[in-house]
């Protein structure tokens, strides 16, 4: 063991370090995870009752401690039923970062090809929102970079269509049977329609409607760039990584988009703009 230093009768070494290091990303990681949601408080709660045992541990309290040392054994089945959404959202948000999570890898690695970017030409989706946006009309888009998105694509009906203008704004009129749900878009073509998000747990304010919701919680799930047109201000919003950017201009939009598809990273313009906490966002509101 490589000794660095000592603080009294404690030994600290570089793995010391590197472990005190690793635990602090990992609880700044599960921080980030649970705020804004009910399981924070769920875990403040869970982190008191530890603290008092501890307490009375000490103090030698047997009866309290004999009690508080009873539920403090079952901590971890607890933790695991109430924290169950955190802990998928987790293990997904592992899985979507890994290498293995793109659908090519595996010949991207027997054939050594080079890894493609999947950019298209993005106007008929920025001519389709402005068009939407003009006439107040709701759509819901999910741009995918990496993969089909099959599971939520077979929750709609399939169409497989090269991207147009008129196809989305066809698709997302108030009458049309397909209106209803969202649009997955990828490599240059509509995958599918009438799709079903998962929603967000978080407590979000009451001007975002189910939309928003659905898109915060896309988002969460999977590595997607999800486009809202609200459908009562008819205002634009782009979700990434359970963050929202409200209002944004149609330029904004197309730099985004492309930024996206092209592989430029654009999770630190999201990671500081909270829909629940953010001061930027509240300004964007105020000027709308």
């Amino acid at each position: 063991m490589n000794l660095l230093f000592k603080i009294g009768f404690l030994d600290i070494s570089i793995v010391n370090i590197i472990d005190i290091t690793l635990v602090s990303i990992l609880i700044y990681q599960v921080y980030k995870l649970m705020r804004g949601s009910v399981a924070i408080k769920i875990f403040l709660g869970f982190l008191s009752i530890y603290l008092v045992y501890l307490v009375v541990n000490a103090a030698r309290m047997e009866l309290l401690s004999s009690i508080l040392g009873q539920f403090m054994g079952v901590g971890v089945i607890a933790a695991i039923i109430l924290f169950a959404p955190e802990i998928r959202k987790f293990l997904l948000i592992i899985g979507r970062s890994s290498i293995l999570s793109n659908e090519n890898v595996l010949q991207e690695l027997l054939f050594w090809r080079k890894k493609e970017t999947n950019a298209f030409n993005i106007t008929p989706i920025i001519d389709a929102c402005k068009s939407l946006s003009g006439t107040s009309t709701g759509a819901l888009m999910v741009v995918s970079r990496n993969t089909e998105l099959k599971f939520y694509a077979e929750s709609g009906d399939l169409i497989d269509a090269i991207v147009s203008k008129r196809l989305l704004i066809s698709i997302f009129n108030k009458y049309s049977p397909l209106h209803d749900g969202a649009v997955i878009l990828y490599n240059g073509k509509v995958k599918a329609a009438r799709c079903i998000l998962p929603v967000t747990e978080k407590e979000v304010p009451a001007k975002f409607g189910l939309r928003h919701r659905a898109a915060i919680g896309m988002s969460e799930a999977t590595d997607t760039l999800v486009l809202i047109v609200s459908e009562e201000t008819g205002q634009v919003s782009m979700a990434k990584n359970g963050n929202i950017l409200h209002n944004l201009s149609f330029q904004e939009v197309r730099e985004m988009l492309n930024n996206y598809l092209t592989g430029v990273d654009i999770d630190d313009k999201f990671e500081m703009i909270s829909p629940f906490e953010s001061k930027k966002l509240k300004q964007r509101t105020a000027e709308a």
